[in-house]
Parts: structure tokens; C-alpha cells; sequence
């Protein structure tokens, strides 16, 4: 499926499944996040991270390892500008980590929004009931989305929180969303 929706600001884009061939796409947008954004994401500040998790980014299946990138499509090298992703919990099916990540010049734009709406979507179409997200203290871009999400804080372990976010709670909360128009489309085209 190919999601066509805009930011904020009205840049077109599309949300499609990650496939093997992105990952010159997803090389090339790691590298382009600020050391800051990529210490945040990765828990690291290196400009790449080993092949072994570019790997792992990019075996995607639709059931176990869900993971969604944003194309701008109205760029003649169409780059990727953001991705998320969710692995189930091995000791709980019903549970999947979760991580997004954009590219800097394009936060504040919704796209983070826009791409959880269609991960929680696809979640919850695989029998996902919730989300685990880890997020560093000083990450405040993220614990707003998740708290805007509804997240509850459920612990706290090597300088990093986890919260849990409960999939159809979120659903409903971004569905009233306004403030990002371009939601309305994601919920449309998704179906949801």
C-alpha cells in the first residue's frame, strides 16, 4: 500500500512499507540527522550505525517487523525523510517496540504524527494491543508525542524510560486530531 498525504506545510509525500532495495534511502537519511538527532534515535552519535542494524532496519516482514518510510515525492531524488518502526515483543505478541525517526529540516511538520498513524494502523490490523517505546530523558520531542499519545511510564533502566502506549487509545486521540491535516488522508487511505 501507498499512502499519499502532505505535511503541514503542504509538501506532498508518501508512506509505503520499507523494502530491502531502501537501504541506500535509509543510509543516506541516518546520515543526514544531526549528531543530536542520531544520539536521540540510536543511543549513538556515530554517523552510521554497523551493517548489522541496517540489517535489522531493513528485514521487514509486515507481521513481526512492521516499518513504514516517508518519501517526498515532489523532489527529483524522492529521499526518504522519515521512518518508523515496530517489532513484536518476542515474550508478548500482542506487544512491539517502537521508534520513528526524522530527518531534522523536517520536524515540526507532522510527520512524526503521520507516521505513527499509519504504524498504529498497521498495528492494530496484526493484532497489536500496544506499543513499548524507550526514549532518553532529554528526547523532548519525543516524550511529547508519546505522552500526547496517551503513554504511561511503566519503568526506567540504564538512563532510559520505556512507556507503553496503547494502540486503539492512541488511534482515537490522533483521529481528533486538527492540527496536522494531513491525517485525514492517512486515516482514509489506511481504511481506519
Amino acid at each position: 500500500m501507498i499512502i499519499e498525504t502532505h505535511l503541514n506545510d503542504g509538501s506532498p509525500v508518501c508512506i509505503r512499507s520499507v523494502r530491502k532495495e531502501d537501504e541506500e534511502r535509509l543510509r543516506e537519511g541516518i546520515a543526514k540527522l544531526s549528531p543530536q538527532s542520531r544520539y536521540l534515535r540510536f543511543f549513538s552519535g556515530m554517523p552510521q550505525p554497523p551493517q548489522t542494524v541496517l540489517d535489522r532496519l531493513l528485514d521487514v516482514d509486515g507481521h513481526d517487523h512492521i516499518a513504514w518510510g516517508a518519501i517526498r515525492t515532489d523532489l527529483d531524488e524522492a529521499p526518504a525523510i522519515g521512518v518508523v518502526h515496530a517489532f513484536r515483543d518476542r515474550e508478548d505478541a500482542s506487544v512491539a517496540d517502537f521508534s520513528v525517526a526524522v530527518i531534522d529540516e523536517y520536524h515540526k511538520r507532522g510527520l512524526a504524527r503521520l507516521l505513527t498513524a499509519v504504524l498504529l494502523l498497521d498495528c492494530r490490523d496484526e493484532d497489536y494491543d500496544r506499543l513499548s517505546v524507550h526514549i532518553l530523558p532529554e528526547n523532548k520531542p519525543a516524550l511529547t508525542l508519546a505522552k500526547s499519545l496517551g503513554a504511561e511510564h511503566v519503568g526506567y533502566e540504564s538512563g532510559v524510560s520505556q512507556f507503553e502506549i496503547d494502540i486503539e487509545n492512541a488511534l482515537a486521540t490522533l483521529k481528533q486530531e486538527t492540527d496536522v491535516p494531513g491525517l485525514a488522508e492517512v486515516f482514509e487511505q489506511f481504511g481506519g
